[in-house]
């Protein structure tokens, strides 16, 4: 095992990372997904929703926008980019090992979204009765604790408060993963999307904790693994360029910012 990957998360075992949709997990995390899985951490990521709301880019899957025939290709997607990272360990939200025990499975549907005036993404209007955020909120957090705690999670990583950039989706992701965090007693690493050199390693004034991995070796695969969500970006040099025409570089360093419980 290497040993400075040992380390990371303060040296936890068997990381869960909590995330809104596929292609989040190797967007933000995917360098520190690979490092982990290729030390033999087993880092464990749960995906919750299929991403049914997303846009398509324009080509030949654009004909896939609006249709059930979406959901299937996204998870087919999901799976090529963990096998491209090494990850063996996922589940969805909703599905065993991440059902709260004596449910059936059951779906959770991405809950849509609306850019705001500031250019955040917040929450829509059509949100279904199955979306992510129309469910009560006690039954995805008794399946995210019921997979943190069956899958011998050491912590959590998840997004900030904010969901990094306001989907509704991620926020409630933060929300319920932060909560199972503090009712196992787990460190919670909250996903840093700022430019991790502009913060420094500590800010000295709280007890947050900087943690930058230099994710480098491992950035061949996550760059293969993008390529695997063809119908929600493409990559470009080293840049992706998402399905509304945003440009963003892919991140060679991956942050995460230790968050202790309220």
């Amino acid at each position: 095992m290497d040993t400075e990957i040992s380390k990371w998360f303060s040296g936890a075992k068997r990381v869960m990372f909590v995330h809104a949709h596929p292609d989040d997990e190797t967007i933000a995390t995917g360098g520190t997904l690979a490092a982990l899985a290729e030390a033999g951490l087993e880092p464990l990521v749960v995906t919750l929703t299929r991403g049914e709301r997303g846009e398509v880019v324009d080509g030949p899957l654009a004909h896939l926008a609006g249709t059930d025939g979406l959901a299937p290709h996204r998870q087919a997607e999901l799976a090529a980019a963990l096998a491209m990272l090494g990850v063996e360990r996922h589940a969805f939200l909703g599905v065993p090992p991440a059902r709260a025990e004596g449910l059936p499975p059951t779906i959770y549907e991405d809950s849509g979204m609306a850019w705001q005036a500031d250019g955040l993404a917040g929450p829509g209007t059509d949100a279904t009765a199955d979306a992510l955020t129309s469910v009560p909120a006690v039954e995805s957090l008794n399946d995210l604790l019921a997979a943190a705690h069956g899958a011998g999670a050491g912590a959590i990583v998840s997004y900030d408060d904010g969901g990094g950039y306001g989907h509704p989706d991620h926020v409630h992701a933060h929300r319920i993963a932060r909560a199972v965090a503090a009712a196992l007693e787990l460190p919670f690493w909250e996903i840093v999307s700022d430019d991790p050199a502009e913060q420094g390693q500590d800010s000295g004034d709280s007890p947050a904790l900087l943690e930058v991995h230099d994710v480098t070796p491992w950035l061949d695969r996550k760059v293969v693994a993008l390529r695997a969500y063809a119908t929600q970006l493409t990559v470009d040099g080293d840049e992706i360029v998402h399905v509304g025409g945003q440009r963003q570089a892919i991140a060679a360093v991956e942050a995460f910012r230790f968050t202790p419980a309220p």
